[in-house]
């Protein structure tokens, strides 16, 4: 019998992990400067070895190449330190979590009768039966997603939860990317093409670039897929129109609902396995990449002292020992990537790395939150109807509110004018390191009081909503659910429609179980309902003692708002037609008390 394990980085430190926010990067000397006194703005400091802290962190805290690409990594004394540090505490959570997944991969392998070879796609449902009920709490593998995938509102719908960042709504002013035959157009919307597009009903998803990707060895296969999508009308729904896949023959075959159910089933496929991809090194790029560099920057230039550094280290915890673990893990030659995906692991690094360079996902104020989705035309769009149901957004939201309220009432105690704030001679360091020596994008100038809200709620975001929507427990319980959404086919894309037989298209048993035990080591199931879950992301106590009672309030406050948001989630179930928040599956993702505070997987 094989387990199909996936290798961790050891780094065999003898490390205390704690979830305190750590205090070391500075040298003190001085018993009248103790490491516990209140944290202070500059202005209000008269300490003589604030300034001496910084440049002390300046000298051994420095910039180095990207671990498996992207911007700067740390480097120096310091820098590598804490990639040391925060190595240990990554493979103290991810070792945790490896000994549930090997008891599981033995039991799933030993369990391979039940599978019956894998040769249809009720197969390919058995592989959850009994199985991997641990590394999919407290969810389970998202209710409806092994039931209803032939449901073309699902397919749909998971492009506006579980990966929310690949869609936007075409404006009636740009060129329709591909044509659909009108007839076929009308027959499954009911409308013409011209006016779907006319009325800003159309949305679209672009996957076509991963074409230029070095393709995998082994018999995987994956098509650059590009896509359709539409709001029906009475009853509005957010719906698919059509999938153009490319092979090898010609720019691709445009599939539709009113091909036959084989062909159309494999479209659907095909794209996921497009999206699926997209989703893992975009969400690299736009939640790591971003917020760490930003750390960086931050690390370098406020005193250790300061209560901004000290909230960024609290959310930032672990979050440097990711990127050495992906690189060797996921990214190296032969590693999950390579034997996974349709697409190399070097060929992804260096997307990732264009990704973010780009601006797509490197860029800080167009991609806060809401600005990035009006960007897209997902809210508040000034022409077409509101999308139905929108369940990334209606699940982030409260989230994000509730951190924002936070910060407001953090920044506030602090800052009591935008006088103040320009008179932080660190913070505004801060911001001329970020768009200086960091290189960081589209760095936002900070002058208000609100301005700094807006940027340390975008920072926390990015370590919660943004990252556990599409990654964490995602790969195991929605994004990576097999039958409909394999990391690879197995068979070359096809050059012309009428296929009869999809599960042949599918991994087989090791690549099955392989890539399941690659999901379950990224859940955090054994983080649920701790105090490492976002309900506690400013609940430490000791930063709170050095922090004022402004703050310590609005930490209650923010508990009390995110446990009553959790409780709502948790309750959350299918309606009368079956459907929760508007789709054939039960999504719980953004449960509070089930995702962690931090980047630090």
């Amino acid at each position: 019998m094989h387990i199909f394990t996936l290798p961790y980085v050891l780094w065999l430190l003898p490390a205390v992990v704690s979830a305190s926010p750590l205090r070391s990067l500075e040298t003190r000397q001085n018993d009248n400067d103790p490491v516990d006194s209140p944290y202070s703005i500059p202005q209000d400091s008269s300490s003589p070895l604030r300034a001496a802290g910084v440049s002390t962190k300046q000298k051994d805290f420095t910039y180095g190449p990207g671990i498996g690409g992207g911007p700067f990594s740390p480097a120096g004394p310091l820098g590598i330190a804490a990639i040391k540090r925060d190595s240990a505490i990554y493979q103290k959570e991810g070792g945790n979590q490896l000994q549930l997944t090997q008891a599981e991969n033995a039991s799933a392998a030993a369990a391979v009768d039940q599978y019956n070879g894998l040769k249809t796609l009720d197969d390919y449902v058995k592989l959850y039966d009994g199985q991997w009920e641990r590394s999919t709490s407290p969810s389970g593998v998202s209710p409806g997603l092994l039931t209803n995938y032939t449901d073309d509102l699902l397919f749909s719908m998971e492009r506006l939860s579980f990966n929310p960042y690949a869609v936007r709504r075409l404006t009636p002013e740009e060129d329709l990317p591909f044509t659909v035959d009108d007839e076929i157009v009308r027959k499954v919307s009911g409308q013409p093409l011209a006016e779907l597009h006319s009325s800003s009903r159309l949305f679209y998803i672009d996957h076509r670039e991963q074409d230029k990707l070095t393709r995998a060895t082994g018999g995987k296969y994956s098509a650059a897929c590009d896509a359709l999508f539409y709001i029906s009308e009475a009853p509005d729904k957010f719906l698919p129109l059509s999938i153009r896949a490319k092979n090898t023959d010609n720019d691709g075959l445009v599939y539709t609902p009113r091909d036959s159910p084989e062909d159309w089933l494999l479209a659907k496929i095909m794209f996921n396995c497009a999206d699926f991809f997209m989703s893992q090194i975009h969400h690299l790029a736009h939640t790591h990449f971003v917020a760490e560099i930003l750390f960086q920057a931050a690390i370098r230039t406020l005193s250790d002292d300061h209560p901004v550094l000290a909230l960024l280290s609290r959310i930032m915890y672990g979050t440097f020992g990711i990127r050495p673990a992906g690189a060797t893990n996921l990214f190296s030659p032969g590693a999950a990537i390579d034997r996974y995906f349709g697409y190399t692991g070097a060929s992804a690094v260096q997307w990732g790395a264009e990704l973010y360079a780009s601006g797509f996902a490197g860029s800080i104020q167009s991609n806060y939150f809401l600005t990035n989705l009006r960007k897209r035309g997902l809210i508040d769009s000034p022409s077409g109807p509101a999308l139905p149901r929108f369940p990334f957004y209606e699940d982030a939201l409260p989230l994000y509110n509730a951190t924002q309220t936070f910060f407001a009432a953090f920044v506030g105690s602090y800052y009591s004018d935008p006088s103040t704030i320009t008179a932080d001679i660190e913070l505004q360091a801060w911001l001329v390191e970020a768009k200086g020596p960091a290189q960081a994008i589209d760095v936002p100038d900070i002058s208000t009081p609100a301005d700094l809200v807006d940027l340390l709620t975008h920072i926390a975001h990015l370590s919660t909503s943004a990252h556990h929507s599409v990654n964490l427990n995602q790969l195991i319980t929605s994004n990576g659910v097999l039958p409909f959404h394999p990391t690879a086919i197995y068979k070359p894309v096809p050059t012309q429609k009428g296929i009869t037989d999809v599960a042949s298209y599918l991994p087989p048993l090791s690549k099955c179980l392989g890539f399941l035990t690659v999901g379950a080591n990224f859940a955090r199931p054994l983080l649920v309902d701790s105090n490492r879950s976002m309900v506690h992301m400013f609940d430490d106590d000791v930063m709170l003692s050095r922090m004022n009672q402004v703050t310590r309030d609005a930490n209650g406050a923010f508990m009390k708002d995110l446990q009553a948001r959790s409780s709502e989630v948790r309750a959350r179930d299918f309606d009368q037609d079956g459907l929760a928040q508007g789709m054939p599956f039960l999504w719980k993702a953004l449960d509070p008390e089930t995702i962690p505070w931090s980047l630090s997987i």
